[in-house]
């Protein structure tokens, strides 16, 4: 089994794919490592005066890359129509910065795991990288602009990358641990 690959039958990805599913990777293990070793409460709770923790992030992240794997396939049409959104459907989007009574961090980072690997699957054997699609409307997105499937990859790799430094200053407010230093 190659070090980038989930399945043993994977042929070894080299250039571009390789690169970005290391550094995908590397994104997601800061964040997965910021989470280590937390309880479910610690995990729901908002140490800093932002509305985060770092259950919430983790469920955020997870939620983002499923949405932008779902983007590449399919288009705009997996994606909500931002500019329709109602107030209990931002409602609703912050919970998912959130982990709410009866969620587990345990389940959580399983379902993280089950979305990386199918993103991982994604890049492995997506014909054309190139590929675009129209932006879904949303307010913070400039008028018919198209993003191919290399640029959403980059977007789900700040996103992660954004998120972990985030959970990182968390969790070291929580409890001293640091990712790194």
């Amino acid at each position: 089994m190659n070090q980038l690959s989930t399945h043993p039958e994977s042929p070894a990805l080299v250039g571009e794919r390789a690169d970005l599913l290391e550094q995908l990777g590397k994104a997601r293990f800061f964040l997965r490592f910021t989470a280590k070793e937390l309880t479910d409460a610690q995990a729901a709770e908002r140490s800093t005066v932002s509305e985060l923790c770092v259950g919430g992030l983790v469920k955020h992240v997870t939620d983002v890359e499923r949405s932008w794997a779902g983007f590449i396939l399919e288009g705009p049409s997996a994606m909500p129509d931002f500019t329709a959104m109602t107030e209990e459907d931002f409602a609703h989007r912050r919970d998912g910065f959130r982990l709410l009574p009866g969620e587990t961090l345990a389940v959580v980072l399983d379902a993280y795991a089950e979305v990386a690997r199918r993103t991982d699957d994604l890049v492995a054997t997506l014909p054309d990288l190139d590929a675009s699609h129209p932006l879904p409307k949303a307010p913070w997105f400039d008028g018919d602009v198209r993003w191919s499937a290399r640029r959403v990859l980059l977007h789900i790799i700040a996103e992660t990358a954004q998120h972990a430094g985030h959970a990182d200053i968390i969790r070291e407010a929580l409890d001293g641990a640091k990712t790194m230093g």
